[in-house]
């Protein structure tokens, strides 16, 4: 049932189709972060209106709370959280890791304290399967070891050898052909083991490759660089999955280089502080030359909060600490990202993606 088509190239952006059992994604394609199985403030309608397609779900937390078995018994994370179309789960690693003082690693496995209550837990490459495969996820993806930037090139060989052995168990312990499963790659900022990472995991062999461990606090030149290098040795007929990024800017970048794949909570987290992108930039609608501004936030844009509200009203609700704030102002992000891959698809069909890069990232 998962099946990835290209259907056209400009240099190396690529317009594609992933094929799911919960539906079609149209690539180049932005997914909007729903940690908790929820997107932050929205209706999972509400966020359908925005033009997402699919949602990255959390393992880790969900594992945790309310609990993958409870999931399934109340008939999988689609049917919980009402969401129709295809929802892919991240493997756990990233939290696990990032919990620093609370997590020991092991060939083994992830031994870590729950960050909600402190109970132990023990997460091995073959229990990251068995989760995502009870929240009945379209696409899960390998568990896998994230080092720190910076790191020094011994620890990031320790991870990339550790994370190619995982991923072989991910796969082993994968039991359901409806779900597809995606490989990930490491190695820091270290070309040769990015190179190094890659060819192991496409030797395993996955649905699909993401490309992992980077936006993790190097610059975006050097990411960018680790990104197009790590690309240009995945497959072709595979989906590229380039993780926790980004910017606007940093995507259609990507793109550039022939990621397929996105996500980030940047549109989401931004939205609930105020910090909001428009065709004309970002704008912070705090800022006090908006208190008496009666004009839309954005005429270009076709989302709800555009079409009804001033920036006006936007920095009152902000200002006033009103719920209200967060919810409409998320929805206006995430219609600025998926109205932002919709011009990207539609100028690699044209084949005038790189003047529209171009352009893009120099204004």
């Amino acid at each position: 049932m998962f099946e990835f088509n290209v259907i056209r190239s400009d240099k190396k952006a690529r317009l594609g189709i992933v094929k799911t059992p919960h539906g079609d994604i149209r690539t180049p394609a932005f997914m909007p972060v729903g940690t908790q199985a929820t997107v932050k403030t929205l209706t999972t309608g509400e966020v359908a209106a925005t033009g997402s397609e699919v949602l990255l779900c959390n393992t880790y937390h969900l594992y945790l709370r309310p609990g993958d078995e409870t999931i399934k018994k109340l008939g999988g994370l689609h049917s919980f959280m009402n969401w129709q179309g295809p929802i892919l789960t991240d493997s756990g690693g990233f939290q696990v890791f990032s919990l620093r003082g609370l997590a020991k690693i092991s060939d083994e496995g992830a031994f870590f304290q729950s960050h909600l209550d402190g109970s132990s837990h023990f997460i091995t490459p073959e229990k990251s399967i068995e989760i995502q495969q009870a929240l009945g996820a379209d696409i899960m993806m390998c568990f896998d070891e994230v080092p720190p930037y910076p790191s020094e090139t011994e620890h990031l060989k320790r991870a990339v050898e550790r994370t190619t052995r995982w991923e072989e168990r991910c796969k082993a312990a994968k039991t359901n052909d409806m779900q597809a499963l995606f490989g990930i790659t490491q190695g820091g900022t270290d070309p040769g083991l990015r190179e190094e990472s890659a060819r192991q995991i496409i030797d395993i062999g996955f649905d699909g490759y993401a490309i992992g461990g980077l936006s993790v606090g190097e610059s975006s030149t050097l990411m960018l660089e680790m990104t197009g290098l790590t690309a240009d040795i995945l497959p072709k007929d595979k989906p590229r999955y380039l993780m926790g990024v980004g910017t606007p800017k940093e995507i259609v970048q990507s793109v550039a280089k022939g990621v397929d794949m996105f996500d980030c909570v940047m549109p989401t987290r931004n939205a609930r502080r105020g910090s909001l992108f428009t065709s004309h930039g970002k704008i912070n609608i705090k800022n006090s030359q908006y208190a008496d501004d009666s004009r839309t936030l954005d005429e270009n844009c076709p989302c709800s909060t555009c079409k009804n509200y001033s920036r006006a009203y936007l920095r009152h609700l902000l200002m006033a600490g009103e719920l209200l704030s967060m919810r409409i102002n998320t929805i206006h992000n995430l219609t600025y990202y998926q109205q932002l891959m919709n011009k990207i698809r539609s100028e690699i069909k044209k084949g005038t993606f790189d003047e529209f890069a171009e352009s893009f990232c120099r204004s």
